[in-house]
């Protein structure tokens, strides 16, 4: 079942948060769709400009399409992730549910009219809109307290913004990152930060962007089979993704931990069953791994089960 972002978000806000996963292949879309139905979770697919480079953006949205009839269980939105102008009007006319402009890198003024001129197109079009205040470029370990801070999305900025902009959910920058390597000395996630941006914004939807676990054993074997990734890639914890979920994040993303997985599957095969060339063997222990680590996910999100409640509560308004 397809739905609009907002309906989950106020089922999930402070007590649970939905995975929102970047898809690029026909494997990873079976494997989230069938995750979700076998764990009854709610999920966003995400599609990035660079997903829709590689394999069209009709082609995707195909697949997706498929993949609801495959597994009609699922509720589920269609989100652009980190578009910009000409990849949201594209997106509005494609079936999407919301759409991300990401002006985060521009001044606070053109970020805002940016923002703002997308909104307006969106929402005349019934799509959600995300924005993003900050700027996710990782943290240098010798800067001081205020200067560190200064990277970090402002609180009182963050109300003005979504006040300006109305956009209906904010990517923040309060500490992770995208890749591999989510902290510089070991940070975490800075929830001084974040309680302040809930106090200027409570009830609204926050959306934490580079959330993938990097798990340390996945790095290993990935090296084991001959891989070069860095040891100390980090990720976030399990932990903190269930404090966030308090402060008002509804949205957590999720894409590294799914290229690491693809990575550790294929030379895990290749170089066990060098004489094999076959990628349907690889492609189905990738799409069963990829099941298992989304129900564990799900699970720490506690996001599983809920489904069913959020299909009672929108046939309940129909």
């Amino acid at each position: 079942m397809l739905v609009s972002p907002s309906i989950l978000y106020q089922h999930c806000y402070g007590k649970y948060a939905i995975a929102a996963v970047n898809v690029f292949t026909m494997e990873q879309v079976h494997g989230l769709f069938a995750a979700a139905q076998k764990f009854g979770a709610p999920v966003i697919v995400q599609i990035t400009p660079a997903a829709r480079n590689y394999a069209h953006p009709i082609m995707l949205i195909a697949m997706v399409k498929a993949a609801e009839e495959i597994y009609p269980d699922v509720v589920y939105a269609i989100h652009l992730d980190h578009g910009v102008e000409s990849h949201v009007f594209d997106a509005i006319s494609q079936g999407y549910t919301s759409v991300m402009i990401d002006a985060s890198h521009d001044p606070f003024e053109l970020n805002i009219s940016r923002t703002k001129a997308v909104v307006e197109r969106a929402h005349a079009g019934g799509l959600v809109v995300e924005a993003e205040l900050g700027v996710l470029s990782g943290v240098e370990d010798d800067l001081e307290v205020e200067d560190r801070d200064a990277l970090y999305t402002n609180p009182q900025q963050a109300k003005e913004f979504v006040e300006r902009t109305g956009c209906d959910s904010l990517a923040i920058a309060v500490g992770t990152s995208h890749g591999a390597y989510k902290f510089s000395g070991g940070q975490g996630i800075q929830f001084h930060i974040l309680e302040k941006i809930q106090l200027e914004l409570p009830g609204y939807p926050l959306v934490l962007h580079g959330s993938s676990l990097v798990d340390k054993h996945e790095v290993a074997m990935i090296n084991e089979y001959g891989g070069n990734l860095k040891e100390d890639a980090a990720g976030v914890t399990d932990a903190e993704l269930q404090r966030s979920i308090q402060y008002g994040i509804c949205k957590v993303n999720i894409a590294t931990d799914l290229r690491l997985l693809w990575a550790r599957v294929h030379r895990e095969f290749f170089v066990q069953s060098p004489e094999l060339f076959d990628p349907v063997i690889p492609g189905k222990k990738y799409m069963a791994a990829y099941q298992e680590f989304m129900g564990k996910r799900f699970g720490v999100l506690g996001a599983s089960g809920q489904s069913a409640a959020i299909k009672s509560i929108y046939y309940a308004e129909k």
